[in-house]
């Protein structure tokens, strides 16, 4: 076997699953993959799991405790059989054609040590080249190491930070002076760049752990100049970088590493841009106009009264009212935390739609400010207006409002054509508000962490809107049937396709009145648009009923007996029914060219398809007519599919949020 790669994990989930398929999904050099899971408390080791169930070349190993990047890559090391060696990151991507580069240089000798071009790529997309030296003294630069020249020196990694510096360095000089040091230039492997949860982007002191690496490797090498060299050009990019080396501590990591020069430079420079930005938000201060000035003041005084500890604000869909998992936690709250004194933020458009005794304030008023300035507890599933200044002691709980399909957050970067002018810096800003992001599903977990870059806890509790699902009675579903007008005889179909971005209005893929006629008297269709488009414009009958305005999703998923849907993350919710769910997909082709999915919902395959297909009327009908759109085959589809998406959810969802949010239970 040719090559062995070493991915050590600990808290990569958002990034994993891109890194283990550019490994095994590309090239045809002859590898193993092992995945050292290093004491991972998110879904990584699950993920890993998956990757070695399905193929033969991976493999998991495990520390049941975390124990640090060095010796989860010895564990690799020590069970590795390839000829050579390559450690990867878990967020490291091998690039396209990588393996099969790899594997045509080493055909025609075996260095020691082969050194690879790379790349770094950040959280927005930018690609650049890394900051390193010309002659491969970088412990940045990725590269291959031959096994036996590895054990022969006794190599390993180091325990705690900069555990790479004495080993790989050392492993490069050694090769060097042998003449077994070469280098492959193409570009194979690409750094992802994370925003928060790693130890590059976390600063503090023991970033200081540097300075005896590499006196470690310094008396190993008798002070070899090259190792000097490299040293220097580490020590200044560290001091230079924000993530690893805090302001504050400048001046004591360049006094520590003894650099060549003047701190007092960098403090100049530092006072530099300091001014300018201040002289930047003074100018746009300016700008605004006296009205805001004026409650802008007003909430300035606000934030230095004392938090509240007993009050909440709620808020939902860009404050259109009591709605999705922010209501079924208030209801939650009232019941199991009476203490807790909840108001919802509402736009004066949609005043009229809260119900009877719900206190509430209008976004924007001078009340709005001042409950954002003295709450203790901030839940939405969507954001609040108008850029409020989270304070410490704040506790702000994102719902979020369905599982993606689509793709979210900083994914749609891919897609600018259909993001009409959103700011992804803002997108970023605003997670960093978050303290506590709320999952129904692995699935869920793993993209938000990824696209949603920032240092908040997950709570893997459920969706609290899904509660109703467990414990709503049959004998309160046919009241809500009968508040509804619908014969108890007759099978409601609730139709519920998404928006699409690059289409304006509601235009029904559908054809409701032949659907309606064809299948006869027993049916109902439901039709209801997305919440986007305000009124479904379908063609209302005895036969067809437009829902679009009624309050509650929940309520007409539950007199349901079926969905007929697109792309609609109701699918998700709706699933916990347990009832036949019918995809509807006739612009498939279209809606993941120009916004992009998360999987194949059309494939068939358990755990992406959630029931029968149709991507036409006449599929649709024929599914009707022969039964399949409740077979035994499409409830196969359905359980895996519920088993893979709502494996949280059980009617408590609201409970676990309350107990963890309001009254210091565990959380997920």
């Amino acid at each position: 076997m040719l090559l062995s790669v070493v991915v050590p994990v600990h808290r990569a989930q958002g990034y994993l699953r891109a890194t283990l398929e550019s490994v095994l999904g590309r090239g045809s050099g002859e590898l193993e993959l092992l995945v050292v899971d290093d004491g991972s408390r998110d879904g990584s080791a699950e993920i890993a799991a998956e990757f070695a169930a399905r193929d033969p070349r991976a493999g998991v190993l495990t520390h049941p405790e975390h124990r640090g990047a060095g010796p989860a890559r010895n564990t690799g090391a020590a069970e590795a059989r390839g000829r050579y060696l390559l450690f990867l990151d878990g967020d490291d991507l091998l690039r396209p054609g990588a393996l099969d580069a790899i594997t045509a240089r080493l055909a025609g000798c075996e260095p020691d040590v082969l050194l690879l071009g790379h790349d770094r790529i950040d959280w927005w997309g930018t690609v650049a080249p890394p900051q390193t030296g010309p002659d491969g003294f970088s412990t940045a630069t990725p590269r291959l190491l031959r096994r036996a020249f590895w054990s022969a020196h006794g190599l390993r990694f180091t325990d705690g930070p900069y555990e790479d510096v004495l080993p790989v360095l050392s492993a490069t000089l050694l090769a060097s002076d042998a003449g077994t040091l070469d280098t492959l230039d193409q570009v194979c492997v690409r750094h992802r760049v994370r925003r928060t949860g790693t130890f590059a982007t976390t600063p503090g002191r023991h970033h200081f752990a540097i300075l005896d690496a590499y006196e470690r490797l310094l008396a190993a090498t008798g002070h070899d100049l090259r190792i000097r060299a490299a040293r220097t050009r580490h020590l200044r990019t560290l001091l230079a970088d924000p993530g690893r080396i805090a302001p504050e501590d400048r001046a004591a990591f360049h006094r520590a590493a003894d650099l060549p020069g003047s701190y007092a430079v960098h403090r100049a420079q530092e006072a530099v841009r300091t001014g300018r930005t201040r002289t930047g938000e003074a100018l746009r201060r300016g700008r605004k106009t006296l009205r805001a000035r004026l409650t802008r003041a007003a909430y300035r005084a606000d934030l230095l009264r004392p938090l509240d500890p007993n009050l909440a604000v709620y808020g939902a869909y860009w404050n259109r009212g009591v709605a999705c998992n922010p209501a079924a936690i208030h209801a939650k709250a009232l019941e199991l935390a009476p203490h807790i004194q909840g108001v919802w933020v509402v736009s004066s458009r949609h005043r009229d739609h809260m119900p009877p005794g719900v206190p509430y304030v209008i976004e924007g008023s001078l009340a709005y400010w001042r409950i954002m300035a003295t709450a203790t507890y901030l839940i939405n599933n969507s954001s609040f207006p108008g850029g409020f200044t989270k304070r410490p002691g704040q506790r702000y709980l994102q719902t979020h409002h369905g599982t993606p399909l689509k793709t979210m957050g900083l994914d749609q970067r891919a897609y600018p054509a259909l993001t009409n002018g959103i700011s992804f810096e803002k997108i970023v800003a605003h997670a960093d508000q978050w303290d506590f992001s709320l999952s129904a599903n692995p699935h869920t977990t793993e993209i938000w962490d990824r696209v949603y870059p920032s240092g908040y806890e997950h709570l893997n509790l459920g969706y609290p809107r899904n509660d109703v699902f467990f414990t709503t009675t049959p004998e309160q579903t046919a009241a809500i049937r009968q508040r509804l007008h619908l014969d108890p005889d007759r099978t409601v179909l609730l139709y519920a396709p998404t928006h699409r971005d690059y289409r304006k209005g509601f235009v029904p893929h559908l054809d409701l009145d032949r659907l309606t006629r064809e299948l006869g008297p027993r049916y109902v269709v439901l039709v209801r648009a997305h919440y986007f488009y305000g009124r479904s414009a379908a063609p209302d009958s005895a036969r067809v009923v437009d829902v679009t305005g009624h309050p509650s999703v929940e309520e007409l998923c539950l007199v349901s007996d079926a969905l007929i849907t697109d792309y609609s993350s109701l699918m998700f919710d709706y699933a916990c029914l347990d009832r036949p769910i019918i995809s509807h997909a006739p612009d498939w082709a279209a809606y993941r060219a120009s916004r992009g999915t998360y999987f194949d919902l059309l494939s068939g395959r358990p755990g992406e398809t959630p029931g029968a297909i149709a991507t036409t009327d006449d599929e649709l009908l024929e599914l009707f007519r022969t039964g399949e759109w409740h077979s035994a085959r499409t409830a196969q589809l359905r359980a895996a599919f519920r088993a893979r998406f709502c494996p949280y959810d059980d009617g408590h969802a609201a409970e676990r949020v309350v107990r963890r949010l309001f009254l210091g239970g565990g959380g997920g």
